[in-house]
């Protein structure tokens, strides 16, 4: 039977790395009945902590799901990597939930990704509540870091319960919601005091309660607790609550809260897209089945698992659903409650509950599955672009017929890594959010798949053009007994103009005896058939052709590819006996090289634009270091908490292994994404370098 969506609640834990998320996760299992004893990172016996790689690092990889019953409700709670190399995997997370929990080290503050999740949280529209653990630590500031949080998460950030001592003198909670009457002593902060920010964040969510609080000046405690849970749905209060999970202090008083004031799934509103329609979803068992897959996982042993948040309706064992991105119809087999890495059978799971289906290769993490809702589609989950690059080879000709399926078993779990066959440099590129993250990717390799890579920086992709216009031709004759070859074709070759209309540009007018022409938008280039008078039989032509497009594969002056460029065939001559496709390609393709080499060939670079978001004392190390990069400043927009979001251009070969030195400069809080943006002409002193790197390249092979 499938639970009320009442009893349900759905929290992640998220926020900076090492701040004991997993260890709180361990710790409310253990309270709950779940595990005889808390499990520890430390010594490998988390339950949450499943990847032999998150037991030796002693950090959270992968995002992992949990569930335990306290006060009545049912509570699934997602621990989320908290390194921003395993971003992928928080976003997800925050899909499946409703309320984010923002844990935070009380020694170390605010870090970078503190603030990353905070956001994250708040763009998905999630009720928030921030943890500050480790409060039996040393050398905590804590007027500091509260008035930190406030100045970069806003006024409605509250305390709802304060530390009685820090570090060894941590002893205890004291509620600031209901002020006990003897406050014992060693309050770190005032709890009546704190009490005020509380009510005044909980009243702004209710304009009456507010109007009445106002003109009265106090509310009872069952309006208060109310308002609460009203105003941490409508993100007016985001309560901070105070712990050491090494030390079981606070945690029970989280868990207690947890369950009186987090929402319920039919709390926060859910929307679909039908058509071009934004539509709600009427979160009800009785309504037609809504379901989004939100996490990816290939275990060894149970095979793919796919974990699906479900929205609305009952989802059931051996029913048939939709998957709305490829119209075909699934059928459930298997559906599965898990627990960490152990699983169960469930009957069903309804609106607001997690469940996971198994064997299913046409799932991906986004889908959405229905039934009885046919064109219902869930927002897509956005997930940022991977830009850090390592082209990959297999290490051994065994390892050579496993890597594409290894690989695409990584792809499968991990939306953040992406390998890409560049048609242009022939290398296999694996990308990820950063250097530690495709190091990891090896090591799953090695350990899971038992296949073993090896790395590279990746070529860039340049490409190859002419700047000026030419004429010549090329004869190619060749006999060595029986019958020959011959072909002699004559080419006019000129820059093409980017943004031209085909059609109006393309013309008699332009191009003398214009028969015919292919024109490539992608590489926006141009074959013109001019011949006239049959000096090329009609049968050769597009054997002419294919030579044009290989030696534009080929490159002319550096083995990239061409583009931007006209050639037309004007002229050429025939043998009857020795001329054949072979002859006429091989013709096409020396001419076009001889003739494109008189035609002011040069090298062009991609261009990408650049998002850098860093510290707003740091913007004068980031200009001068774009300088050198031969980057273009294009303006600066502020951020909140003290950060500036820079937007330049660069080249794609200055900023390959930008990440690490943004990371030097801004120690660890900065970050950057890049799309491509156009190609441009590369300097004459940087062309001769990269060209004479090619030929020497080519020398060698």
């Amino acid at each position: 039977m499938a639970r009320s969506i009442d009893s349900v609640r759905n929290v992640a834990l998220v926020g900076h790395g090492h701040v004991g998320k997993t260890t709180l996760a361990d710790l409310l299992l253990h309270k709950t009945g779940v595990n005889t004893r808390a499990g520890s990172v430390d010594d490998g016996s988390s339950l949450l902590d499943t990847d032999d790689d998150e037991k030796e690092r002693k950090h959270s990889i992968t995002s992992t799901v949990v569930h335990v019953d306290h006060g009545g409700k049912h509570v699934n709670i997602v621990d989320a990597p908290g390194m921003p190399d395993f971003v992928g995997q928080i976003i997800g997370s925050l899909r499946a939930v409703e309320t984010a929990v923002i844990t935070i080290s009380a020694p170390a503050g605010i870090e970078v990704n503190t603030r990353k999740t905070f956001q994250y949280a708040g763009n998905a529209g999630l009720a928030r509540m921030i943890v500050i653990n480790k409060c039996d630590a040393d050398n905590i500031r804590f007027g500091e870091l509260m008035n930190g949080i406030r100045e970069l998460f806003g006024p409605a950030c509250a305390l709802v319960n304060v530390p009685v001592g820090l570090g060894a003198d941590f002893s205890g909670v004291v509620s600031t919601v209901t002020v006990p009457d003897s406050v014992p002593v060693g309050c770190v902060v005032d709890p009546t005091e704190a009490n005020q920010q509380v009510v005044d964040a909980a009243v702004e969510a209710d304009e009456a309660l507010m109007e009445r609080y106002l003109e009265e000046g106090e509310i009872s405690a069952d309006e208060l607790a109310s308002a609460i849970r009203k105003a941490i749905t409508a993100g007016t209060l985001i309560p901070i609550f105070c712990m050491s999970a090494q030390k079981d202090i606070g945690a029970q008083e989280f868990l207690d809260s947890l369950i009186e004031f987090a929402p319920a799934p039919n709390a926060i509103e859910r929307t679909a897209k039908k058509g071009d329609e934004t539509i709600p979803i009427d979160q009800k068992a009785d309504g037609p089945v809504i379901a989004q897959v939100f996490k990816t996982r290939i275990d060894p042993f149970v095979a793919k698992m796919s974990f699906l948040r479900v929205y609305s309706g009952t989802l059931s064992k051996d029913s048939s659903l939709q998957n709305e991105r490829t119209g075909k119809s699934i059928k459930v087999s298997q559906l599965l409650e898990v627990q960490g890495a152990h699983t169960e059978q469930l009957a069903d799971a309804g609106p607001g509950e997690i469940a996971v289906v198994v064997k299913m290769d046409d799932l991906h993490t986004g889908d959405t599955l229905t039934k009885g809702a046919d064109g219902v589609v869930m927002p897509p989950i956005a997930f940022p672009t991977p830009m850090i690059g390592l082209a990959v080879e297999p290490k051994s000709q065994a390892d050579q017929a496993k890597i594409s399926g290894a690989l695409q078993k990584i792809e499968e779990e991990d939306p953040t890594f992406v390998v890409i066959r560049d048609s242009q440099t022939k290398e296999m590129v694996m990308n990820g959010m950063s250097e530690l993250h495709l190091q990891l990717i090896q090591n799953r390799l090695h350990n899971r798949e038992k296949v073993d890579i090896v790395t590279h920086q990746p070529k860039v992709p340049y490409r190859e053009t002419i700047s000026g216009s030419a004429e010549g031709h090329y004869r190619h004759k060749k006999q060595s007994g029986g019958s020959g070859q011959f072909a002699e074709v004559h080419f006019r070759v000129a820059h093409c103009p980017q943004d031209i209309d085909p059609e109006t540009y393309f013309t008699k007018a332009n191009f003398e005896s214009l028969r015919d022409f292919h024109y490539d938008p992608e590489l926006n280039s141009c074959f013109c058939d001019c011949v006239s008078g049959g000096t090329v039989p009609n049968q050769f032509i597009p054997a002419v052709e294919k030579g044009i497009k290989e030696r534009m594969d080929q490159g002319i002056i550096a083995g990239y590819q061409v583009q931007d460029i006209v050639v037309s065939l004007f002229f050429g001559k025939d043998h009857p006996v020795d001329s054949n496709e072979t002859a006429f390609k091989t013709a096409a393709r020396m001419c076009l090289r001889d003739v494109a080499l008189q035609a002011k060939p040069s090298l062009l670079e991609p261009i990408v634009e650049m998002e850098i978001t860093v510290p707003s004392d740091k913007i004068g190390d980031i200009t001068s270091d774009l300088n050198t990069r031969r980057g273009r400043m294009e303006g600066m927009d502020e951020a909140p908490g003290g950060f500036t979001i820079v937007k330049a251009k660069a080249p794609l070969a200055e900023v390959m292994t930008y990440a690490r030195n943004l990371s030097s400069m801004t120690g660890g809080q900065g970050s950057f994404g890049l799309e491509f943006s156009h190609y441009e002409v590369v300097p004459p002193n940087e062309q001769a370098k990269i060209v004479a790197a090619a030929k020497k390249a080519d020398e060698e092979d």
